[in-house]
């Protein structure tokens, strides 16, 4: 072992013994890094791809240095990203020989350009923290871009933000965690994010999600599917690739649990909450596949022409290959056979970049996506190769498929267009008493200081009741009716507040469980994020009002992690003693600088 791997093992095994203290951990790791060298991609080399009977791998183009994320336009242009040169290309294959006309033309200039999608004759494009927008001219380039998003969360180890449209019109956003294995500080990272397409609001779809590069809506059921990295450092074999079924409001294991429950000795879940209880509310895989191989986009097929029509509603993942492992893995195009909606396995489908008995390579293949006339085209970012796939047999084509919305849109409809908290009857009270609360932080009725404001500090206010006889516990759900589309929209969800306390203050924790107060457990918001979410109306809107809304209870609650509010307030009925409100408004008139 060379010096430098003996002190990456050291750094790795020095993180182990600093993430949990005390508990007991002794977890023997061996590790490997490996990278094998790069090769030209000759001719030759190129010939000697393997893929199935009747199809032929080809070469698109040639010299695009590091390409990475495709993209294809209804009228069969292909864009790609150069994240290192922080641009985008556009070619064309006018003649339908396979091969792109010409030298590819530079249509955006962005650092970091990364991620792409086009909807409604547009092209976005998503670098670490920002995405742009630019409509698609006659010629296919570029009008000028505009800035939707800029608060991107930060991207550490993994700043490769990638986008699509789903069935249901919303712009869907990877953002990938900023570490290995690490308890993040916001709560973007590590998850999926949907965005509406003007960019002015956006939500947490599901966490604990590495990073996901690849994610793509099965053309049958529209359900949403994504390819996840696994965890380094844990060993040769683990942690493998992850196929989910990603979902709103679940949460997928990293950086505790990883596979189909395995445990990360590494780390340490915040507010003292055990491993087993975060496995239990998370989501096992549903395939897996060899460790450290790296998927990185993934396609449906779509039926249509091009492939027969078996492969429909098979996906498609390039693999970019390992490091952290020998012998090496990934470096191919895999197949992950579905049937009936659900994914049965995972297996090559075009190999060979990996060359030389794995000792070399010719292609790290990243971008996917279909051309027009049905071929599948790979983007490698290691030689500049966009390598093209097509079936070349007998076998006809199937019907054409498009995603249907109805999943997303089930999904997303949950606790929308309901009464606020204390207007539902969960909430009604055995007695007439009347829970009197106040704040240091606003009187009520009046507007919210925009330090308590996710467009200033985003802390919590402080807040004061009249204690009620006999309460065990109370539940605090603060909400805002006027928001649009989600309505209304949570902001807060606590429960489990000791019984003895007649106040909380400015600033708590945005964590699921707390120490202090001892116990105080807290839900997500609308948001998808644990704790108080801000007043974040849309500039120029009128003030929006916020419900800060208290109940007493009789009884401490027995919720797992992660309960959301109507999961609390389904909990809490029949337990109500006592409620009351307290109701802050807010408005941003003037959009703060970046």
């Amino acid at each position: 072992m060379n010096r430098f791997i003996t002190s990456v093992v050291l750094l790795a095994t020095a993180a182990l013994s600093q993430a949990q203290q005390g508990d007991g951990t002794d977890v023997p790791i061996k590790t490997h890094i490996f990278k094998p060298d790069k090769v030209p991609a000759t001719d030759a080399r190129v010939a000697a791809l393997k893929a199935p009977a009747g199809f032929k791998v080809s070469v698109f183009a040639r010299e695009l240095k590091n390409a990475r994320i495709l993209a294809v336009s209804p009228e069969g242009r292909i864009y790609v990203s150069r994240r290192d040169t922080g641009d985008v290309l556009m070619m064309e294959d006018r003649n339908g020989d396979g091969v792109a006309d010409g030298s590819p033309v530079k249509v955006l200039d962005r650092a970091g350009a990364h991620g792409l999608a086009i909807h409604d004759g547009k092209l976005y494009v998503a670098t670490v923290k920002e995405v742009f927008v630019a409509p698609i001219q006659s010629d296919g380039k570029l009008g000028e871009p505009q800035l939707l998003i800029g608060d991107l969360p930060d991207a550490g180890q993994h700043p490769n933000r990638t986008l699509a449209f789903g069935p249901d019109g919303m712009l869907y956003i990877s953002a990938g965690s900023t570490c290995n294995a690490c308890n993040e500080s916001n709560p973007e990272n590590a998850t999926l994010l949907r965005a509406s397409p003007d960019g002015k609001s956006r939500i947490i779809v599901a966490s604990g999600l590495r990073n996901t590069i690849g994610f793509d809506w099965h053309p049958v059921t529209g359900e949403l599917w994504g390819m996840d990295h696994g965890i380094d450092f844990l060993g040769d074999e683990v942690q493998p690739e992850e196929l989910n079924k990603i979902e709103q409001g679940k949460r997928y294991g990293w950086p505790h649990v990883w596979g189909d429950g395995g445990l990360n000795p590494q780390s340490t879940p915040p507010g003292e909450v055990p491993k087993a209880q975060w496995k239990a509310v998370s989501v096992q895989m549903s395939l897996g596949y060899k460790a450290h191989a790296a998927p990185m986009q993934l396609v449906f097929a779509k039926g249509g022409p091009g492939f027969p029509a078996e492969y429909a509603g098979d996906a498609f993942v390039t693999m970019r290959g390992s490091w952290n492992r020998k012998e090496a893995a990934g470096y191919e195009i895999v197949r992950i056979r579905f049937a009936d909606g659900n994914p049965q396995r995972i297996e090559p489908f075009v190999t060979g970049f990996l060359t030389d008995r794995g000792r070399t390579h010719i292609a790290r293949p990243v971008g996917l996506a279909w051309a027009k006339d049905g071929a599948l085209l790979m983007a490698d970012d290691a030689n500049g190769v966009i390598y093209r796939v097509a079936y070349q047999g007998n076998a006809r084509p199937g019907t054409a498929l498009q995603a249907p919305a109805d999943e997303m849109k089930r999904q997303t409809a949950k606790g929308i267009g309901v009464p606020l908290a204390l207007e539902r009857p969960e909430t009604v009270a055995a007695g007439n008493t009347t829970i009197r609360i106040s704040s240091a932080s606003f009187p009520d009725s009046e507007p919210i200081p925009a330090k308590h404001s996710e467009y200033a500090d985003g802390v919590s206010p402080q807040l004061s009741w009249s204690a009620v006889p006999n309460a065990k516990s109370y539940v605090l759900i603060a909400e805002d009716p006027d928001a649009r589309p989600i309505t209304p929209f949570v902001h807060w969800v606590a429960w489990n507040i000791p019984g003895n306390l007649t106040s909380l203050p400015e600033g708590l924790q945005e964590q699921e469980r707390l120490t202090d107060p001892p116990g105080l457990r807290q839900g997500p918001t609308s948001r998808g994020s644990p704790g108080y979410y801000g007043p974040r109306p849309p500039v120029g809107d009128l003030p929006h009002h916020y419900h800060f809304q208290l109940l007493a209870l009789d009884a401490m609650l027995d919720l797992p992690l992660g309960a959301w509010r109507d999961d609390v307030l389904s909990a809490a009925q029949g337990h109500v003693l006592a409620k009351g409100e307290l109701v802050g408004t807010y408005r941003q008139a003037i959009r703060p600088p970046k």
